[in-house]
């Protein structure tokens, strides 16, 4: 009784949301499966068992629906579900499948449930039911926040246990064998006396049998694929450059366009001069689009030179025209009028700062990043009178569907989407403005297909980037130890730009601001955390790790000046004050991989930094040299704790890549706008890291954690603050901002 008292009132708040979600929905409704999509159009000897698995005379394909940006999510998706199906991986087609409700994405319940009720037990718990309820109800499908594996570690593979019941179920009926006499191996039932039927042949029985409820899946024990090293199914097209991206794909009959936005971004086109353009070869048109014009040619290359010739009458931007503006509009933020969220707030701070002398003050900021994947964005659309078709790369189908649908007048039933493999994203494709412009020239050109191709240029200068930010710490020490801390951080709100986007309210306090400094696992007596929400500026998304990627900077920044003003050792003091058996041995993990604790050599220096992001606890340790020429980054650690390993190599591929993203933007990278113009415009002027600088990185993955967790973001936000603590180990410089290239030189 005692603990139900400590309830808060938005905690109880949020309970009543989730008795209020089941009322408006229905029990029954937020019970009830959504129809499997894959029904549709089969034909005769085809089976759709569950909405993952579609076998015909061809064999088997299983559905994929979260997106592959290079993170190998189609492999791991793959073999969750093979795992329980009985099928190699080399025997199966996969297919991302059409947008449905029926691939809703539970895993984003969590993080945002936690915090709404922060500390856990009931009011967490009442806040996951309520999100996740309204998640499945209304289908939301997305790729994002690293959670293709912990949505589909269950449900995949109870998907894949279903189809194969299934099937034995059939083969049981074929051969009047009883189901527990038969067993499956290789796509295939086996019987009793050596005989064989292939998926492929019991699929038209398959299709007529109601498929099983609550097929146990298998003990750990037993696992042929999972936590094996694998060769990701799409190695070798991408080896031998047979591999069919977005921008590769091609339709018949269809015409190139190319598109000219303003780029002072959101601001007016007020008249445009296409008199040259017209006249060269191959142009069929230029038409005006939101934001400014779309030349349409019978190639990408004609159209993108049609372009270069139309003069321009363009407003100014929707935002501050200088970075001096921007950042004092977040200087201005932090006020109590602008306060957005205070979820962690632990002892007494503005006490402990009145009793303690010499309180420690530092400011640190991030600024905006663009995603600049290496292939530019492009769609495909084509708008007949009854029905639309869409080809594009993309993290959102459901929201391309509805959004193709509303621009052309039709039903969203009415609207196929083909997701495409896409050559990276990093947040960038979970846009869809590419659709969108491609929509409105389609409908010029009815019954054609037009392909949009955003030139480099065009994607760089027109991306919605990760938001910039700044962050004021405070803080004292006692006895040689952290005695209290806070960080108060001031930035856009990322769900707001983004939502605002798809017609969507961005209500409520918004998580991605404090994201990876709220919920950090260490016990300071004395520890708040602030997240203030600045006026909009720059339209921005979600970035790799989003509010986690320069909040996880600034939360170690303002613990490494604490615990040095305290006289204690960095990783020392954090294994201290870890107040989670996880996180402690992640910590203590690293600590052992790197020798930490060892003379580094003169000139040289080595820092740690640990984020939990995304459910992840990730800790690491770079080590630097400082040579005549610059710092020169040689050695990084890692280690994660993610409950469990699918895939060994995908694994540490993984995380390789996401050090390597992280230092490259901490060491180099930023977008500054001059008179709301975007400066950077190409990777000459957006340099991530080198060859050369590419450091020996050694990875780890921890598996003491019950939940399943994903990978993709989690290596990120740890780069910065630990490559800025080495840095100070090594030359005393301490490093408050990024890009880091600003203040010290890299060989």
């Amino acid at each position: 009784m005692g603990r139900l008292k400590t309830i808060t009132r938005r905690t109880f708040l949020i309970g009543s949301v989730a008795v209020a979600g089941g009322v408006a929905f229905g029990a029954y409704t937020v019970a009830k499966p959504h129809d499997n999509p894959l029904l549709t159009g089969l034909g005769d000897g085809e089976a759709a068992i569950t909405p993952y698995v579609r076998i015909d005379a061809e064999g088997v394909t299983l559905i994929t629906p979260r997106a592959d940006l290079g993170q190998g999510a189609y492999s791991v998706q793959a073999a969750l579900i093979a795992e329980e199906l009985d099928v190699e991986l080399d025997q199966i087609r996969v297919d991302p499948g059409p947008p449905s409700p029926a691939y809703w994405n539970t895993a984003f319940a969590d993080e945002a449930a936690a915090f709404m009720a922060p500390g856990g037990g009931l009011g967490e718990s009442l806040a996951y039911g309520a999100i996740s309820a309204a998640i499945k109800t209304f289908g939301v499908q997305i790729t994002g926040g690293s959670t293709t594996v912990p949505d589909g570690f269950v449900k995949l593979r109870e998907a894949g246990a279903v189809a194969r019941e299934t099937l034995k179920l059939a083969a049981a009926e074929k051969s009047g064998i009883a189901i527990t006499d038969l067993r499956t191996e290789a796509g295939r039932v086996l019987l009793p006396d050596g005989t064989e039927l292939s998926y492929a042949e019991l699929a038209p029985l398959a299709a007529r049998i109601t498929p099983p409820q609550d097929v146990p899946l298998r003990d750990p024990s037993g696992w042929r694929l999972i936590g094996k090293p694998m060769q990701r199914i799409d190695i070798v097209a991408k080896s031998t450059g047979a591999m069919k991206y977005g921008i590769d794909i091609a339709v018949e009959g269809m015409l190139h366009a190319a598109i000219v936005l303003n780029p002072a971004q959101g601001g007016a086109l007020n008249g445009f001069d296409a008199t040259e353009a017209l006249k060269m070869r191959g142009v069929s048109d230029v038409v005006e689009v939101t934001g400014g014009v779309a030349v349409v040619a019978d190639n990408t290359w004609r159209a993108f030179e049609a372009a270069r010739k139309i003069s321009f009458d363009w407003g100014p931007a929707a935002f501050p025209a200088t970075m001096d503006e921007h950042w004092q509009a977040l200087a201005d933020s932090f006020t109590e009028e602008l306060r957005d969220s205070r979820v962690r707030d632990d002892g007494n701070v503005e006490f402990a700062f009145a009793e303690m002398p010499g309180l420690i003050k530092a400011e640190y900021r991030a600024p905006y990043l663009a995603h600049a994947p290496l292939e530019p964005i492009s769609a495909i659309v084509r708008v007949d009178d009854d029905r639309a078709e869409v080809w594009t790369g993309t993290q959102i189908p459901r929201f391309v569907q509805s959004n193709v649908a509303r621009l052309a007048g039709l039903d969203t039933e009415r609207v196929k989407v083909n997701v495409l493999v896409m050559g990276g994203s990093f947040g960038h494709r979970l846009e869809d403005e590419v659709v969108k412009r491609a929509t409105e020239v389609a409908l010029l050109f009815r019954g054609t297909p037009i392909k949009l191709t955003y030139s480099r240029e065009q994607d760089m200068t027109h991306d919605f980037p990760r938001q910039i930010a700044m962050a004021r710490m405070r803080g004292t020490v006692r006895n040689g130890q952290v005695d209290s801390y806070e960080l108060g951080i001031a930035m856009p709100s990322v769900i707001a730009s983004q939502m605002g986007r798809q017609s969507l309210p961005g209500t409520g306090p918004d998580s991605q601001i404090v994201a990876g400094a709220w919920d950090q696992p260490f016990a300071i007596p004395n520890h708040r955390v602030t997240g203030y929400r600045a006026r909009e500026l720059a339209p921005i998304s979600s970035w790799r790790s989003v509010g986690a990627s320069s909040n996880g900077f600034f939360y170690n920044l303002g613990l490494d000046e604490l615990i040095h003003a305290a006289g204690a050792d960095p990783m020392a003091e954090r294994i201290r004050l870890c107040s989670n058996d996880e996180a402690r041995k992640v910590l203590e993990t690293v600590a052992e991989m790197s020798n930490w604790g060892s003379d580094a050599g003169e000139g040289r220096g080595r820092g740690v930094a640990f984020t939990r992001s995304f459910g992840v606890e990730c800790a690491m340790v770079v080590e630097v040299a400082a040579t005549e020429g610059g710092i020169r980054i040689e050695k990084v650690f890692v280690a994660a704790e993610v409950g469990t390993v699918i895939d060994p190599v995908n694994f540490d591929n993984l995380v390789k890549g996401g050090v390597i993203f992280g230092l490259g933007h901490a060491m180099n990278c930023e977008i500054t706008y001059t008179d709301g113009i975007a400066d950077q415009d190409n990777y000459h002027a957006f340099e991530g890291m080198r060859m050369y600088q590419c450091p020996e990185i050694e990875v780890r993955g921890l598996e003491n954690g019950e939940r399943v967790r994903g990978i993709g973001e989690p290596p990120v936000p740890p780069t910065a603050p630990a490559l800025a603590g080495a840095i100070f180990a090594a030359t005393g410089k301490r490093l408050r901002e990024m890009p880091f290239n600003k203040h010290v030189d890299f060989v």
